[in-house]
């Protein structure tokens, strides 16, 4: 099971393994909590008095908020917000069993799928409501706040979220700025007078996975901002409009944001956030790992199983196994690590280097791709039962 260079395995015969099962959702199929029951259902199919430790996971994009809930153990929570073009909907969020950490996810209320039913507003699309939610979590009590960034409509630079705590945009005149992308050329200072008295007194954590700056060819707009309704006009305002941001920002706060790694997620978020609330970047993966106790698990783990819908190229650059496997390579026991996966592309070169000892797909053979779908439960419970039995006779010799 384990790489050549692994250690031996470490559970002793006459004891019962500590497994870890901490898997990606199977996107159009089960969640990360319901991938991690049917693992644990096949783990303990032969392993009955095996301890399973559940934890499910996500890269820090959509589907970031129920993992953590699903570990914590608490319901989400609702609060009225604005959708990515101003119409009224309900957003959730999370808070921890302790009160200490909140999750808010960008795509609840800020997301594409929320505004799919009408026309895409590359220019006028905001974060408003993303900041309805942060607030409702500091009013909640948390200490530090966790913001998930994947599945963004709009272009705004993080200036919706400030709005929503509080914060006023003015231009010259003193008058408040439009909302969106749009009004970001006009911006001449920030009122941060109303702003929510404990936004600047907690710990922020952007969720990213990507590493694009602010502005420039490589940055929100002409990056990403396309798949937003963003025309080639559109793009070309916007990206001068981030970088007017850019300015306003670092002449108010001193803090440099247009160059930094990151700030170019979902549509610059990260600028207004890391200038004026002090926020820090951290890849989404690694993030939710540490918020779910994943490190301490992993130490006392005799076998770790992840996984996720499709493991390739982009599974070892930042998601979800990823950053198991590199959790389980620094473990003082170096507990082996198979990904239970829909398919699996990445050659064994590549996925042992990652700290991976095998990785496996449910797909028995050519199948259809709705069959397999549908019989997703059922062959990865089987597939987690064979890891399993492969590892408990491994580990009885």
């Amino acid at each position: 099971m384990s790489s050549p260079s692994s250690p031996a395995p470490r559970h002793r015969p006459d004891a019962s393994p500590r497994v870890v099962v901490a898997p990606d959702s199977f996107k159009g199929s089960l969640s990360a909590a319901e991938v991690a029951a049917v693992v644990a259902d096949g783990v303990r199919a032969v392993a009955p008095a095996a301890d399973v430790v559940l934890l499910p996971m996500a890269d820090g994009g959509e589907g970031t908020l129920d993992a953590l809930l699903a570990v914590w153990g608490t319901g989400a929570r609702d609060v009225d917000a604005l959708d990515a073009v101003g119409r009224p909907r309900t957003a959730r969020y999370g808070v921890s069993a302790d009160g200490r950490l909140g999750i808010v996810e960008l795509a609840e209320a800020s997301g594409l799928p929320g505004v799919s039913d009408a026309p895409l507003q590359p220019l006028l699309a905001h974060t408003l409501g993303t900041g309805a939610a942060a607030a409702a979590a500091l009013d909640a009590g948390a200490e530090e706040i966790i913001v998930c960034l994947g599945g963004s409509a709009s272009t705004d630079g993080g200036a919706g979220i400030l709005t929503g705590l509080g914060a006023r945009l003015l231009d010259a005149s003193g008058a408040q700025v439009p909302d969106g992308g749009e009004g970001l050329a006009q911006v001449a200072r920030l009122d941060l007078s109303g702003l929510h008295p404990r936004a600047a007194r907690v710990r922020w954590r952007l969720a990213v996975d990507v590493t694009n700056p602010l502005h420039g060819d490589l940055g929100a707009a002409h990056v990403f901002g396309p798949q937003k309704g963003a025309t080639p006009a559109d793009v070309e305002y916007l990206d001068a409009a981030l970088k007017h941001w850019a300015e306003v920002l670092e002449r108010q706060t001193g803090v440099a944001v247009a160059d930094l790694p990151g700030a170019g997620a979902a549509g610059g978020v990260p600028a207004g956030l890391v200038a004026v609330l002090g926020a820090e970047l951290t890849p989404g993966a690694t993030l939710v790992a540490e918020a779910v106790g994943l490190p301490a698990a992993i130490a006392s783990a005799d076998l770790v199983l992840t996984g996720e819908g499709s493991f390739d190229s982009q599974s070892v650059h930042g998601k979800v196994a990823d950053a198991v496997g590199a959790l389980a390579a620094a473990a003082p026991g170096r507990p082996p690590v198979v990904v239970l996966a829909g398919r699996v592309l990445l050659p064994a070169a590549q996925t042992h280097a990652a700290g991976i000892a095998a990785a496996f797909s449910i797909a028995p053979g050519p199948i259809d791709l709705d069959e397999l779908l549908n019989r997703t439960p059922a062959r990865l419970a089987d597939l987690a039962a064979m890891v399993t039995g492969l590892y408990l006779g491994t580990a009885s010799r």
